[in-house]
């Protein structure tokens, strides 16, 4: 191989960084040209500095290099120009035919040889140069561009092929103008239709929601009455079409993967049921200020199972009820319905007492489906979605919170659905009056972790203590205190194969009130 190709001005940089280090106690060996030091095959020592020079005639690739030394007492030997080191150490400069640079160093053995490349020239010299690259700049040049490239098409990819579901709800709405909300020829939406019926005419087929225009001209005529409700995605709001109260959840803009997948997921084939609240409709509205995204439910008086346990009691019989109503709900969730016009099986992934409803009738309806994911059968296959938002940590299930769930398996996700369901029943006994005793109402593990517990804080209590919500010893005299008590600790085996599904779970409820209701 050739000797490494440099430019005047790459030797420049190397030269003015070397340090001058006067006074050597030892002879200094440097790299000197061999036609000066034939007899010591080109290397010279001095007491002094090790000399370079480089020189390129203008307009032409051809450099020559010069290595000497310099000796302290006179310029040097091999030279014969005693005392003008300075004139000749540390120069730059160009004639009409030539440029130039020189330098001294003495800091350590051969510190004057050019063999390793450097960086670019300084600036004031910049004009003059003629840049060369090497091998290595020029892999450079290749390789971060061809990086960068395979980067932004993937990044593509991955955003076309997540959000073309997203871009047909949005481009739907976008089409019509607030000039069309209203739409009065639209059988849906005659005058006197409640929104009960016009669902009802909508949903009997293919269950899978009212149509995208309808669901906006309802969303633009909703005024907003007050707020009841308040988390991390936004607030919901009471609100009124025509007479009819409806719930109206505003998701922050930041939330707009966890309000379309909810949309999603409540627009799924033949999902509607009496145990999983009503979904109604979808919107984006700009305000002017910011796109709120609106997500349009049944309204319940009530309010979330955690406000209506904090102020209320239970009898033996609405406790039954109620847990039967989630259970059902959830086993409704988990289950798929073969055919064409079949439902996907649905796993909640964040089942607690705020996320659960209280009808009139004092039945349950399962809301907040921002998290779910389905179980595509035909690959076998989750559609986790790309949300940053996790579960509630207080109602993580074991594999969850130490990060020992298989995630490529469905039924992963249902047994800790049925770990969380647990627990709300739990909440649900701990309410539940009987003879006048009952317990104040308290969130699970009340008693062993803060209010807002830590991931390692519920580990250490969930995983590592393997502790789980105190029973009273008072459960065990009620037969369906008794009967609670067994399903929630089969609910949350620490082991997730040895839970129960939500069917069994129904079966047992409803089994039971059907033998309370014969002996009455």
């Amino acid at each position: 191989m050739g000797r490494p190709r440099f430019t005047i001005w790459h030797a420049v940089l190397l030269l003015t960084c070397l340090i001058h280090l006067p006074g050597a106690s030892s002879m200094l060996k440097c790299k000197c040209d061999i036609n000066i030091c034939k007899d010591t095959n080109g290397t010279c020592e001095t007491d002094g500095y090790c000399f370079t020079s480089v020189q390129r005639k203008k307009n032409s690739d051809e450099v020559v290099y010069n290595f000497r030394c310099f000796s302290n007492k006179g310029f040097p030997e091999v030279v014969g120009l005693a005392g003008r080191q300075g004139e000749y150490c540390n120069d730059t400069g160009q004639g009409e035919e030539y440029v130039w640079a020189a330098s001294c160093c003495n800091d350590q053995d051969f510190c004057n040889d050019l063999s390793t490349p450097f960086v670019r020239p300084s600036r004031e010299l910049q004009a003059s140069e003629t840049s060369y690259l090497t091998s290595l700049e020029i892999a450079l040049c290749i390789t971060v561009p061809t990086l960068i490239g395979c980067i932004i098409v993937i990044f593509c990819y991955y955003f076309r092929t997540s959000s073309h579901k997203r871009r047909g709800l949005h481009q739907h709405l976008k089409q019509q103008g607030d000039d069309s909300i209203e739409t009065p020829d639209h059988p849906i939406l005659s005058k006197g239709v409640s929104l009960k019926h016009m669902i009802e005419m909508t949903t009997s087929g293919s269950g899978s929601g009212l149509p995208l225009l309808v669901q906006r001209s309802i969303a633009r005529q909703i005024q907003l009455m007050n707020i009841i409700g308040q988390g991390r995605f936004g607030e919901v709001f009471r609100g009124r079409w025509r007479g009819e109260n409806v719930a109206v959840k505003i998701f922050s803009s930041r939330e707009e993967r966890s309000w379309f997948r909810e949309a999603e997921i409540y627009q799924t084939v033949m999902l509607r049921h009496e145990n999983i609240l009503g979904f109604i409709a979808a919107d984006n509205k700009d305000n002017g200020t910011w796109t709120q995204l609106w997500l349009i439910t049944d309204y319940h008086e009530f309010g979330s199972l955690f406000d209506f346990l904090s102020n209320t009691t239970l009898t033996t019989n609405s406790m039954i009820q109620m847990a039967l109503s989630v259970a059902t709900g959830l086993a409704h969730l988990h289950m798929d319905i073969m055919g064409t016009q079949g439902k996907p099986a649905i796993a909640h992934r964040d089942l607690k007492s705020k996320n659960i409803l209280v009808k009139s009738n004092w039945t349950c309806a399962i809301g907040d489906l921002g998290l779910a994911v389905r179980h595509d059968v035909t690959t076998d296959t989750v559609d986790i979605p790309l949300n940053n938002r996790v579960g509630t940590k207080r109602y993580m299930a074991p594999e969850v919170l130490d990060d020992t769930m298989n995630i490529d398996q469905f039924d992963s996700f249902k047994r800790a659905d049925v770990y969380a369901l647990g627990l709300v029943f739990w909440e649900m006994a701990m309410r539940c009056n009987v003879g006048g005793k009952y317990d104040e109402y308290q969130l699970p593990f009340f008693d062993a972790v803060p209010p807002d517990p830590t991931i390692d804080e519920m580990k250490r209590v969930v995983c590592y203590e393997k502790q789980r919500p105190n029973i009273p010893n008072r459960w065990q005299s009620c037969d369906a205190l008794h009967i609670m008590t067994k399903l929630m600790k089969e609910c949350w085996y620490h082991h997730a194969t040895a839970r129960l599904t939500a069917l069994r779970i129904k079966k047992t409820l409803s089994n039971y009130r059907t033998s309370e209701e014969l002996k009455m």
